[in-house]
């Protein structure tokens, strides 16, 4: 079936700019929408449709009320983001080993706001989205922090942290196989790079080409990114030919991908789908892993539930005969091993769950990548402030971008603020980098002026973002139990700015920024005469204290939370220590933040841990 809504939202916005226009504009206006939408239509009924179970009876059985009867695979995986789809894909490539993967949500391939780029945040508090919000942040304004979750939430940046990042990580945990040298192959393994005549600094030999996801420069170019790089190599920070090799992170670029490319879409493909021992379930919570308790705890299924009803349809189970692979994030994954027994169990029994294993660090060390909007007023009237049309010009430009982006797949839909700014270390503040060609800040050009979640500070208002994020924070939290019903939202603390090195570290960031806005060529962008209320023409007038507290108080997530299920839960085998059959594999894993973005430290985890047990069940078959 067609998913209409986005359509409707089409022409009712149509029939909005329209409706003071003669009748020859009005039809005018409406023919492009009405090309677009008829594109985007025809589109989504020519697209194959993924084999994805929602009726549970094919996959699993209800509970009777004797508790008996499950469906049975070789590995059951549990949520389908990143990692889960990467290990679904690589795993069932074996035709031996039966695989179910059980997704809370929907498959993303349906959602224009999913594949267009720049329509990412209209998910957000929409019905794909779990509307999570943190506790008050007791160091930053002790507000609430809407933190948006899925993994279509995100802005196609294609940088993947410091190569001395996975040293440390290697280093942590004792296991030289996660150190760069011998990690970065399985970065590679994924990677589809496509060169660029635009950008021939990029040495192709360094990247991937025949992965399933698809990276590079293929978007369009917003006409202050080339200025905003030369600003940052005239204030003294180098240009880097390519954030993503062996030669590190520090430096200025730009990097983006054209389409958005899901875990969905790069591994669950039409043919993945089709193989036979292959079970895909979308729309269903897992409540709990299941245990057999006999002698050394074992996992040996789940429970899970339809998502809609919150349980109310009943419970299903089924058996994994070798492992459990939980892939549900850093805040879902310890949610769920905590509903199991699995974690402090103090926590566990204030909350009257039966405790199958203490394990103190599921939950703990939580960190997040803090971020700063510094608001600028563009002068020259370049933003792209009609990406959120407020009269009839911006709608006639927005109508074009978009049935541009419908028929060709280019223009500004495409996602173009990824411009970036690594900032090395500065020796006046603790450092809290892995090595010493590690960034700790980084600033994001954005071609209009935005608030949290990249909603508009204003319409019309031309004037740009940049977007200042604390790459290496030391500040950390935690994910514990609202209740032991798992429908209640988990309690999220990243406890944002907790000490002082993240807030002098942030505030020097965004000073560092302004000071990038006023240096020439991208100085000749900015209103340096500007009085808007709303705007941050007058940062640098700010004394420490007076920037100390705006910070605090603006300061966001970018969507990057970490850490909960390290290795004091884990082995360097990704298994959950003092149980059998159960593994971790998401953002969780790892002890520390990259210093870049995290979704591809994710994929490569899972390429890993899909070569690891592939090796492990091979020997043993």
């Amino acid at each position: 079936m067609i998913r209409l809504q986005s359509t409707a939202k089409i022409f009712q916005l149509l029939a909005y700019l329209t409706r003071n226009l003669s009748n020859d504009k009005r039809s005018w206006l409406g023919s492009a929408a009405g090309f677009a939408a008829f594109t985007m239509i025809l589109r989504q009924v020519l697209a194959k449709q993924p084999k994805l179970i929602t009726d549970y009876t094919k996959v699993a059985r209800p509970i009777d009320p004797a508790q008996r009867e499950f469906d049975e695979y070789d590995f059951i995986i549990v949520g389908g983001g990143p990692a889960g789809c990467v290990l679904a894909s690589r795993l069932s490539e074996d035709p031996n080993l039966r695989v179910l993967l059980i997704e809370a949500g929907g498959s993303g391939r349906a959602l224009v706001q999913s594949r267009v780029p720049v329509a990412f945040t209209e998910l957000f508090r929409g019905g794909h989205d779990y509307h999570l919000y943190t506790e008050p942040q007791q160091h930053a304004g002790n507000k609430k922090k809407y933190w948006p979750r899925g993994s279509s939430i995100n802005a196609l940046m294609a940088q993947y942290g410091a190569p001395s990042d996975y040293d440390e990580f290697a280093e942590i945990i004792g296991d030289d196989s996660w150190s760069w040298n011998s990690f970065e192959k399985y970065f590679r393994k994924f990677e589809s790079y496509t060169p660029d005549p635009r950008f021939p600094h990029v040495d192709a030999s360094q990247r991937g080409s025949s992965g399933p996801v698809t990276v590079g420069y293929n978007a369009y170019i917003w006409k202050g990114s080339p200025m905003f790089v030369e600003s940052c190599v005239n204030a003294g920070v180098p240009f880097s030919p390519d954030f993503t090799t062996s030669k590190g992170t520090l430096g200025a670029n730009k990097v983006v991908r054209r389409e958005r490319v899901s875990a969905e879409s790069a591994y669950l493909t039409p043919e993945v789908l089709a193989r036979p021992n292959l079970n895909v379930v979308t729309l269903a919570r897992v409540t709990k892993v299941l245990f057999d308790t006999s002698g050394t705890p074992r996992a040996i299924g789940v429970e899970f539930a339809r998502s809609k009803d919150r349980g109310a349809s009943g419970l299903f189970r089924a058996r994994a005969l070798k492992e459990v692979i939980v892939c549900g994030g850093a805040v879902h994954t310890p949610q769920i091993l905590m509903l199991s027994g699995i974690g402090p169990a103090s926590h566990l029994a204030s909350h009257n769950i039966p405790v199958i294993l203490d394990s103190p660090g599921v939950g703990a060390n939580l960190s997040d990548h803090p971020a700063f909007h510094l608001r600028l007023k563009d002068k020259l009237g370049i933003s792209l402030n009609y990406l959120t049309p407020y009269n009839l010009t911006s709608g006639i430009k927005f109508w074009k971008s978009f049935a541009q982006y419908q028929v060709f797949g280019t223009g500004p839909l495409t996602r173009p603020e990824a411009c970036s700014l690594l900032l090395e270390y500065n020796h006046d503040i603790e450092d809290s980098t892995s090595g010493p060609d590690a960034p700790d800040i980084e600033v994001i050009s954005v071609p209009t002026a935005i608030e949290a979640h990249s909603f508009p500070v204003e319409k019309g208002l031309h004037g740009y973002t940049l977007l200042t994020t604390l790459l290496r924070p030391t500040s950390v939290g935690t994910i514990q139990l609202k209740s032991a019903n798992p429908w209640d939202d988990p309690l999220i603390d990243p406890n944002y700015l907790s000490t002082k090195h993240d807030l002098d570290a942030l505030v020097r960031g965004v000073r560092g920024a302004f000071k990038i806005a006023h240096t020439r060529p991208f100085s000749s962008i900015t209103d340096i005469g500007c009085t808007h209320p709303l705007l941050d023409h007058h940062f640098d007038k700010l004394s420490d204290q007076r920037a100390r507290r705006i910070v605090k108080d603006r300061v966001e997530t970018i969507y990057h939370p970490y850490g909960t299920c390290t290795m004091a839960v884990l082995d360097t085998q990704l298994r959950v220590r003092g149980v059998v059959g159960l593994r971790v594999c998401d953002a969780s894993v790892y002890p520390k933040l990259v210093s870049g973005h995290t979704t591809a430290s994710v994929l490569a985890a899972a390429e890993k841990l899909a070569d690891i047990i592939k090796a492990e069940y091979a020997t043993t078959a």
